[in-house]
């Protein structure tokens, strides 16, 4: 397996520029950040994790902005949003956005996306929360399309548009690849249909094997190729959930880090990166 790293890096955590350089110097094969451009203050929606909403979900930087201060420190580190709340983005702008951080980095960039679980946030984007699943469908499609064609249309029921010109196009053919988030019952099918690799953050690891296999037939079926697994934010890691991760079939472990200052973040590294080496 490869191994990767996430974090909710924000203002009162390490520096987006340290981790990066500390990242690539421990070995590790990529750093992926997420996204929260606002928290609303009524905070109706529930966490899943709990009863109290961390402090970092509303403090964490603009990811793209982020990203880009690492891909011009790092050389060989593998960039990516885990996840970009692609329902509350304009599709053309991030299409710009991603094209643009995948220049920048020399081909390091990897989108995973995801339509989020705070129905306020989302809609104060103007998206409403029933559609955001057909939303980013749709805006998914679209960003290929602007990426891979030199006039590029689309035409849907929430994205809609006529021959546009977008540079620069992604380094990377055909484009960056596009990590589809979530664990619900639907999405391997959107893994199949617009997805280049599933980025699922089960709880119960033994679950995911059985999930990865049903993926992989569908890829099958559809007349795909094998499709990647990257397990994203794996928390307190140990041997035995490496284990059985490897064994279920995931080709990338992001192991997260707490949001921290950067001695105890470098430290916290530095243990994974251990733990990581036993496991390539």
């Amino acid at each position: 397996m490869q191994f990767g790293l996430s974090m909710f890096v924000t203002d009162e955590t390490i520096a987006p520029i340290e981790l990066g350089r500390a990242a690539e110097e421990a070995g590790f094969d990529a750093l992926f950040i997420p996204e929260h451009t606002h928290i609303p203050a009524s905070r109706e929606s529930p966490w899943s994790g709990g009863p109290e909403l961390p402090r970092e979900y509303w403090h964490t930087y603009d990811p793209f902005v982020a990203l880009a201060a690492i891909a011009a420190t790092t050389e060989r580190l593998r960039l990516g949003t885990g996840i970009a709340l692609i329902v509350e983005r304009d599709p053309i702008t991030l299409a710009k956005e991603a094209a643009s951080l995948d220049v920048v980095s020399g081909g390091r960039f990897e989108l995973g996306i995801g339509a989020g679980w705070n129905l306020e946030e989302m809609r104060n984007h103007g998206t409403d929360p029933a559609q955001r699943f057909r939303v980013m469908r749709e805006r998914a499609l679209a960003l290929r399309a602007i990426w891979t064609q030199e006039e590029a249309s689309f035409h849907g029921e929430h994205v809609d548009f006529e021959r546009i010109w977008s540079w620069p196009k992604p380094v990377q053919d055909p484009h960056p690849p596009i990590w589809i988030g979530g664990t619900g019952p639907r999405v391997l099918e959107r893994v199949v249909e617009y997805g280049d690799g599933w980025f699922p953050n089960m709880r119960d690891l033994d679950e995911l094997g059985p999930r990865i296999a049903e993926l992989q037939q569908r890829a099958a079926d559809a007349g795909r190729g094998r499709i990647p697994v990257t397990y994203f934010g794996l928390r307190h890691a140990d041997d035995e959930k490496l284990e059985k991760l490897a064994a279920a079939g995931v080709d990338r472990v992001l192991l997260m880090l707490p949001p921290a200052g950067e001695e105890e973040t470098v430290d916290r590294l530095e243990r994974y990166a251990a733990l990581a080496a036993g496991h390539r």
